[in-house]
């Protein structure tokens, strides 16, 4: 099997040294260096082929997103964080995988397997084995769902949620109190909570039908927030409206 070339650019020493390990424990990695300044990458970058990049996003002088931006031929990125709010903005720049710290050695595995398989040949497809769904992010009989995040599980109020938005393998759910993201598929949201009070708009979002303050064009209006309704999805919505709220 051939080996991906990869970096690492975390300004945390210690960040830094525990990728540069789960690198050297996974058999289909070659290491090639590591970086607490992410300038200094630049001239690796560019003299090299740098296949993978583990890209650290809160440093100083120049952050992760910024430095992903200026790169001019840009390899397979999966972005390591302690913090999920710049998931959006990663996965708008179209990067592999966002890993949340402290990162755990099989998260850090499925990332870089999944990097891996897209730099293969493809190959015949052969039909899924059936999984069972996860318990998490099932509903309760209180009214609520509880998610995995951060190492954590917490539980969530149907009535708190505003919408939720997909992330490719991730959605964020925004609530009355914040947004949690989890490692989920918006399909298996869709198919869990109750069709009465949530509704697809878009292949990217899932709204609260009672959180909608305004119907605009092709957007939805949830606070400050404006959603887009898909062209797939809006005769649905819209005729759903008509059965249910609009007079």
């Amino acid at each position: 099997m051939e080996k991906l070339s990869c970096i690492i650019i975390d300004d945390e020493p210690l960040a830094l040294d525990l990728l540069s390990d789960y690198v050297a424990r996974t058999p289909f990695l070659e290491y090639k260096g590591g970086f607490t300044h992410a300038p200094d990458a630049l001239p690796l970058l560019q003299q090299q082929q740098v296949q993978l990049v583990f890209l650290d996003v809160q440093m100083p002088a120049i952050n992760g997103l910024q430095f992903l931006r200026i790169l001019p031929h840009r390899p397979h990125v999966i972005l390591t964080t302690a913090y999920p709010e710049y998931a959006l903005d990663g996965f708008e720049l179209d990067v592999a995988d966002y890993l949340l710290k402290p990162i755990r050695y099989e998260r850090f595995l499925k990332a870089v397997s999944k990097v891996l398989a897209s730099s293969q040949p493809a190959l015949p497809a052969t039909p899924p084995a059936a999984v069972p769904p996860p318990l998490e992010n099932t509903p309760v009989a209180d009214g609520s769902i509880f998610v995995k995040t951060d190492h954590r599980i917490v539980r969530i109020g149907l009535d708190d949620i505003l919408f939720i938005q997909s992330l490719k393998e991730y959605v964020m759910i925004h609530t009355l109190q914040g947004k949690t993201m989890t490692l989920q598929s918006l399909k298996r949201m869709e198919d869990v909570l109750p069709p009465g009070q949530f509704i697809r708009i878009h292949k990217s979002y899932l709204i609260a039908l009672s959180r909608i303050d305004m119907v605009e064009g092709n957007r939805v209006i949830i606070g400050k927030e404006y959603i887009p309704i898909g062209d797939t999805y809006k005769a649905a919505f819209l005729a759903h409206l008509n059965r249910t709220k609009l007079l």
